[in-house]
Order: structure tokens, then C-alpha cells, then sequence
């Protein structure tokens, strides 16, 4: 999750199920949304949807999903260092609520953190 006027530094890629050129601006985007492209239970994803709520609007998720079954899944990419920052926190609990609120139940985190 970033804010929409995000300036750093994205990777472009055309990637089957992706409506649009999917643009990453981490690593850890990149690999999940190649693991989104080539999944069965997926039928098509977007990548950075702006959020459209009063509290929300400067933010977008990281990836929206339809399944096979038709029902969304919403997944945020986040650093296993960062989770534990009090604003990471809020932007991802605005996000659950946002989606929650639009009546999707399938909302995950997605980290880069590895079993010990």
C-alpha cells in the first residue's frame, strides 16, 4: 500500500490476467505478481487501485483479484521490517476496513519474511 503520488522508482511489466501494464515498485510486488499471473485460481488482477474513500483517496492497494469463483481478493506487499511501524499498521488496518466495508473477504498481507 502507497500513497498515489508515489515518484520512486517502478518496473513496468505486461503480465497475462493483469488488465492494464502492471507497474511494482518493490521486489517482493514484482515476484507476487508473477505468482498471480500464472495461478489457476485467478482470472484476472489490477495493480495499484486507488482507494475512493473519504479517509483513504491518497492511498492505493497493492493488487485486486477476481477468482475463478468470482469473488476478490485484495493482497497489500509489505517488508516483514516494516510491520511492526505504527503508520504501516494504520495504512494497512485503513485498507482491511476499506475492503471489508466493499465486502470482500479474502484481504492478506503478503510479506518477504522467511521460516527460521
Amino acid at each position: 500500500m502507497r500513497k498515489k503520488t508515489y515518484k520512486g522508482r517502478c518496473d513496468k511489466q505486461s503480465l497475462d490476467k493483469f488488465t492494464t501494464v502492471c507497474k511494482t515498485c518493490e521486489p517482493l510486488q514484482s515476484v507476487y505478481a508473477n505468482i498471480l499471473a500464472k495461478s489457476q485460481d485467478i482470472v484476472e488482477a489490477r495493480c495499484n487501485v486507488v482507494l475512493d474513500g473519504e479517509d483513504c483517496s491518497e492511498y492505493m492497494t497493492d493488487f485486486v483479484c477476481i477468482k475463478t469463483d468470482g469473488e476478490l481478493m485484495v493482497r497489500e506487499c509489505m517488508s516483514h521490517k516494516l510491520l511492526s511501524r505504527p503508520q504501516m499498521a494504520k495504512l494497512l488496518d485503513l485498507s482491511r476496513t476499506y475492503w471489508l466495508r466493499r465486502g470482500v473477504k479474502d484481504w492478506g498481507i503478503v510479506t518477504d519474511a522467511t521460516k527460521e
